[in-house]
């Protein structure tokens, strides 16, 4: 019998296998211990690296697990908010989060009462209420970013004294600033750790008008919360910090430096939270949407995917936000190189995943910049291209207070005056989130998807001397990002064709990919494309062109399967009782690949070397 066929027989369960796994790692020394990351081209690509990666964090799945414990955390989901309340209430289960975009509630149950709620009429299904990291004690810190943080950079005078953050130059953003695009009248919402909202910088803009809106935890249910970590504050610096190293008009040390901000606290000072406490931040964010004119979301945090995009609360709240206009920007994770390592909420295929390049310590010189060897790569486990761009994220200096966790953690990284140096998606993807502000600002009619095609039709890919693309498409996405070109492009219905969000929601009907596998060459690739990936980066540095060397069709939109057989083998591993819809969701043929389990996992942190 298939390790499946246990699986969904009952005769083993993740619970019991990853048991030994996660009390080993926990007592390990994550500094000492941690192994060398391999580049194997199969075994890594596995859906296993992200549906093993139950270890620690054990976040929602398919198969719902005995609990272990007299009270287990679980989301409970039903066909309404207030059915769902009423069921778990009339088993005495203990509701923690009401999370009425997924129409679900976090509670406390023990054996007896999950084991009711799993046959209620009233409830569609139970998940563990997993955990999130955005960042962790097994981080690594680039040693390189030292040279940033060390010595106060040279602004654009040639003075010492005041730190100049390159990462506006490098995507053209500064252009736009001198023009007054600057992401004036925008609200971007940034859940995270919190920020530092007493900080001058991010309080308020050039002027002194404040534009920090709201501070919302969605930890304890309350307005206010202070950030302890430090990510959120850094991430948020990148993005939209008012803080200028001369003083010149347009300069600044972000890409949106009048952006209004809405900061959500949704992780602890070590970087951890809940999927009950972001999905809570979450809802919150789309139910202030009008309020605070929020149009931007900035998620810079990953979990292993361990279901399907659609069938992950995380992700449903995601689709959620999206479908109500707001635009959702995502970290693709620091995984890499490795292929099938984007985790949620970056493997839904609506949204705008980043991945992260570096310019090599060389802002002045582009034909070494490089794809950082931490960005995570796709497909996803449902063959889509992600991550969707890349933009800059190598020892990226943003503010982070002194005393903060990871600033304290990490001395050595904190420079001149507030600043500190990082590396890691997040930083990237909040450089696009700093992006879609000012295109929002010029053009507040966009549609989320409408931003999405403008960013991917004016993205630069990395080429090689013979001007073929540098990078797969599974590492780069459509290239590098470009504020000036994305602003001012035309493009429109690139993006998301194919798909149906509503369908997505009502479980009528989910989507694949273009992505195809190999089984003779062993490589992932688009029929479209042609060019064939196991997984290695290319070697050396790349300059990143305006010239777009991507077919008349865009293999990051179709929505074709893996291959024209099933590969799935003979016998269905499936439960007698189907967890999706009595329709079947699938597009043309089943998308799945056969998978080992014996890959590392890893939960994302929020720096890796480069």
């Amino acid at each position: 019998m298939s390790f499946f066929d246990k699986v969904f027989s009952g005769e083993t369960s993740f619970d019991r296998i990853f048991l030994k796994k996660n009390s080993e790692r926990r007592t390990a020394d994550p500094l000492s211990a941690r192994p060398k990351k391999k580049r194997t081209r199969l075994g890594i690509f596995t859906f296993t690296m992200l549906a093993f990666a139950i270890w620690a964090s054990q976040p929602p799945s398919q198969w719902v697990p005995e609990p272990t414990e007299p009270s287990t955390s679980f989301i409970v989901k039903g066909h309404d908010l207030a059915t769902v309340v009423a069921a778990v209430e009339d088993v005495g289960g203990l509701i923690t989060h009401r999370l009425g975009i997924i129409r679900s509630v976090a509670a406390k149950l023990n054996a007896e009462q999950s084991e009711a709620l799993q046959t209620h009429p009233d409830i569609l299904k139970l998940y563990l209420n997993g955990s999130v990291e955005s960042s962790s004690a097994s981080q690594e810190i680039y040693l390189g970013d030292l040279l940033d943080a060390a010595v106060p950079p040279a602004d654009k005078g040639g003075n010492q004294g005041a730190p100049y953050s390159v990462f506006p130059e490098m995507v053209d953003a500064d252009l736009l600033h001198f023009q007054g695009i600057d992401g004036w009248g925008v609200t971007v919402a940034v859940l995270d750790s919190g920020a530092w909202n007493n900080h001058f910088a991010i309080k308020r803009n050039r002027y002194g008008q404040k534009r920090a809106l709201a501070n919302y935890n969605a930890r304890t249910d309350q307005m206010g919360g202070r950030d302890r970590s430090g990510h959120g504050t850094h991430v948020t610096s990148v993005l939209l910090s008012s803080d200028s190293p001369t003083d010149s008009p347009w300069l600044y040390n972000s890409i949106a430096p009048f952006a209004s901000l809405v900061s959500v606290k949704a992780f602890d000072q070590t970087g951890m939270g809940t999927y009950a406490d972001v999905i809570r931040g979450l809802d919150w964010i789309v139910a202030h949407r009008e309020q605070y004119a929020i149009r931007v979301l900035n998620l810079s945090f990953n979990a292993p995917a361990v279901s399907f995009y659609w069938d992950d609360p995380i992700n449903q709240a995601v689709l959620e936000a999206w479908a109500a206009g707001i635009v959702v920007v995502t970290s693709a994770g620091n995984l890499g190189p490795d292929p099938m390592t984007v985790g949620v909420p970056g493997n839904v295929p609506y949204v705008i995943t980043v991945g992260a390049m570096t310019d090599n310590h060389t802002p002045a010189d582009g034909d070494d910049d490089f794809l950082a060897d931490f960005s995570s790569a796709g497909p996803t486990l449902e063959a889509f291209v992600k991550p969707d761009l890349t933009a800059p994220g190598g020892h990226m200096l943003g503010l982070m207070k002194k005393n903060h966790r990871i600033a304290k953690d990490h001395p050595e990284l904190h420079g001149y005056k507030d600043y500190f140096s990082m590396s890691g998606t997040s930083q990237a993807s909040a450089v696009v989130s700093g992006i879609v502000a000012l295109m929002l600002q010029l053009e507040p009619w966009l549609s989320p998807d409408d931003v999405k095609c403008r960013l991917l039709a004016s993205a630069r890919p990395a080429v090689a001397e013979d001007g073929s693309p540098a990078y797969s498409p599974f590492q780069q996405g459509a290239g590098l990002v470009n504020a000036y070109a994305a602003v001012i492009d035309e493009t429109l219905g690139c993006a998301n064709t194919g798909l149906s969000i509503a369908a997505d929601l009502a479980g009528t009907q989910h989507f694949v990919g273009p992505a195809r596998w190999d089984d003779t060459t062993g490589a992932f690739y688009l029929q479209d494309f042609g060019k064939s990936w196991q997984g290695d980066l290319a070697e050396g540095g790349f300059p990143w062109t305006d010239t777009n060397p991507w077919t008349d069709t865009n293999p990051w939109t179709d929505t074709n399967p893996w291959t024209d057989t099933n590969p799935w083998t003979d016998t269905n591993p499936w439960t007698d009782t189907n967890p999706w819809t009595d329709t079947n969701p699938w597009v043309d043929t089943n998308p799945w690949v056969d998978t080992n389990l014996d890959a590392e996992a890893e939960i994302n942190t929020w720096v890796d070397p480069i």
